[in-house]
């Protein structure tokens, strides 16, 4: 299923994460992109620092709140959500601040986001039990559904082709808009939700599962000395004794 990249990591991560490891110190999470940048969140100070494949950091942000990355497929539109402030922001490749949504001006207590594209995102209001599809740009409130299944421990949401994946810390679960439960696959420590084409990734914290349209559930990546692992179009990675590791995907 996937094999180390030995070449790249013993020329590019080990020569800088070997020698400049310090900068791993104390990083909350990490995720990577289609083109080998690493996006981490330091624990002290809510820094979120952008390196390119070589090393070398790019940008940095300094968040003042907790925030949560969505996704780095896409680096010129990276999409952050802080459940504390009821904030999203967009910011662009070099980590400059595109655009802020201040959802509490509109709604009430909002748990979850999912931003479809740059002018569209899925909310679910705790306050209110609702899944909610409002357009940003035009400050519409385009649909609503309400939610009646358990909203306790939701780690992280999903919409695709007209289902609602849901993560939580030990299941993922899917629900159509009635909330009618599809499907649920029992998971260790769920972190967030990717997609990639029609498969939906969960990504946990030393594991990698794959959903397909088939309705097939299955593990694809694995590694107990892991920290933190992630993947992007062609590679696994683990973060290992604050050392990068790439794994070519077959």
């Amino acid at each position: 299923m996937y094999k180390i990249s030995l070449l790249f990591f013993v020329l590019i991560f080990t020569q800088f994460f070997g020698q400049k490891n310090l900068e791993l110190k104390g990083v909350k999470d990490f995720l990577t992109d289609d083109y080998g940048n690493i996006y981490a969140f330091k624990n002290k100070d809510f820094g979120f620092v952008k390196y390119d494949s070589l090393g070398n950091q790019i940008g940095k942000m300094m968040l003042v709140n907790p925030f949560k990355i969505q996704s780095a497929q896409n680096p010129l539109n990276i999409v952050l959500f802080s459940e504390n402030v009821q904030e999203i922001k967009l910011i662009d490749q070099n980590l400059n601040e595109i655009q802020t949504i201040d959802l509490k001006q509109k709604f009430g207590s909002i748990s979850q986001a999912y931003v479809e594209d740059l002018q569209k995102v899925w909310l679910i209001d705790e306050s209110q039990n609702l899944l909610l599809y409002y357009n940003f740009r035009d400050d519409i409130l385009m649909n609503s559904f309400p939610i009646r299944f358990n909203l306790d421990g939701i780690k992280d949401i999903l919409i695709y082709n007209g289902k609602l994946f849901v993560l939580r810390e030990n299941s993922f679960e899917v629900y159509d808009f009635n909330s009618e439960k599809l499907s649920e696959f029992t998971i260790e420590n769920g972190k967030r939700l990717s997609r990639e084409n029609d498969d939906i990734y969960i990504v946990s914290s030393q594991k990698i599962y794959q959903f397909f349209p088939s309705q097939e559930f299955k593990m694809v990546f694995s590694s107990s000395e892991a920290k933190i692992v992630d993947k992007n179009h062609l590679h696994f990675l683990a973060l290992i004794a604050d050392k990068f590791y790439l794994y070519k995907i077959k």
